[in-house]
């Protein structure tokens, strides 16, 4: 077979024109392929980055998310004194009551308006949530209609760059701070002063109270407690857990870009035939006088489909190389969780770049069969026979 094999890897290199305009097809196709599909991964990968494994995040049972859970001050002042707690430096019980409200802004350069996610944390909120760090300005005060931002969101929307101000709900926010979440979920909010925010939105309760347990023996107690006692009705997931759960948005896109990947796909593989039958046409004596040397016809079979297999792994390999720049780049969405703007980057990893090459090649492999099944049944000699 190595003979065989050299044969057609030389003739890629001499018949370029068509070894080129095969690959650079199959690379579009699997350009937008790893695009696509690499949106899904950005937005996996913003809830896996999301939360600290040590928290428990206590919600309203049959809540799905945030915004739909209410727990009411009573029943926090019950959580916040729970047994086993982690305290802070100045002996409090380390637990955050928040408040998630979805309020309207514009977007840059005035392009319409989006929803986006304005939490309202309690002064232990920022010590639960080490991966969020402040890196312009400062935190906000409580009782000053102060707000803080993310970074990456203050380069979509308007207004919300250090000094300036935003009004929502009949309120008007001054932004003292930006902060960076380490390309986690909260990257897709504003922050302000948990009691503030109930007041300005004339919102009773809360949303959702964060915990931290002493130690994993404590965990499970507090939510074995949690889940227990009927009066509170609530339940306790690791935050983590429920950030890993958040992901439903990703699931449309990978579908969209299967979806988009099969239509071209199949264009692909009828672009790869087109070919590949020109290719054993032109190559009709050549394929004859291989099956003199003593080549079978299964071999003439593996050798074009080796062919076909190589060009296509070509192709997938470029199309990655095609869709590498937009690695990091950041990007948004709307989350079907929130109905709010979702800030995350396009992220290529190996895993789907070998999936990518994977593909094309099966591509190639199908779009191969049928001319190499026809170069195989060639009759020897009207093959020497041809001109």
């Amino acid at each position: 077979m190595l003979p065989l094999f050299k044969y057609h890897l030389r003739s890629i290199f001499i018949r370029w024109r068509s070894t080129v305009a095969t690959i650079l097809g199959l690379a579009l196709v699997i350009a937008v392929f790893v695009l696509v599909q690499s949106l899904a991964v950005g937005i996996e990968k913003a809830s896996a980055n999301s939360g600290d494994p040590r928290n428990l995040l206590i919600t309203r049972q049959g809540a799905l998310a945030e915004t739909t859970s209410v727990i009411t001050r009573e029943q926090f002042n019950i959580i916040r004194y729970l047994p086993g707690l982690a305290q802070d430096n100045a002996g409090q019980p380390l637990a955050s009551a928040d408040v998630l409200l979805i309020i309207n802004l514009p977007r840059r350069e005035a392009t319409g308006n989006a929803n986006v996610m304005l939490r309202g944390v309690a002064p232990a909120g920022r010590a639960l949530r080490p991966q969020v760090t402040l890196v312009e300005g400062r935190w906000f005060e409580p009782g000053r209609r102060e707000a803080v931002a993310s970074r990456r969101l203050a380069g979509r929307f308007a207004n919300l760059q250090v000094g300036q101000k935003f009004k929502t709900g009949g309120v008007e926010l001054t932004v003292v701070g930006l902060f960076d979440a380490a390309r986690s979920a909260f990257d897709s909010e504003l922050w302000i002063d948990a009691d503030e925010a109930r007041s300005a939105f004339d919102r009773p309760d809360y949303s959702s109270v964060l915990v931290r347990p002493e130690n994993e023996a404590a965990a499970a107690r507090i939510k074995a407690a949690l889940e227990a006692e009927r009066r509170l009705k609530v339940k306790a997931v690791r935050e983590v857990d429920y950030y890993k759960e958040q992901t439903r948005t990703a699931g449309p896109i990978r579908w969209l870009g299967n979806g988009l990947a099969v239509v071209m796909s199949i264009g692909a593989m009828f672009a790869a035939m087109n070919t590949l039958y020109a290719s054993v046409g032109a190559r009709t004596r050549e394929i004859g006088t291989l099956r003199v040397l003593g080549f079978r016809r299964r071999s003439i079979l593996l050798g074009f489909l080796l062919e076909g297999g190589l060009l296509a792994g070509f192709g997938g390999a470029l199309g990655c190389v095609f869709a590498l720049p937009m690695h990091g780049y950041s990007t948004g969405t709307l989350g079907w969780e929130t109905f709010s703007e979702i800030v995350f980057d396009f992220q290529i990893t190996p895993i789907l770049a070998a999936q990518a090459v994977a593909f094309a090649i099966v591509v190639g492999l199908l779009g191969s069969f049928l001319p190499a099944l026809r170069a195989a049944r060639l009759p020897v000699i009207a093959s020497l026979k041809s001109v």
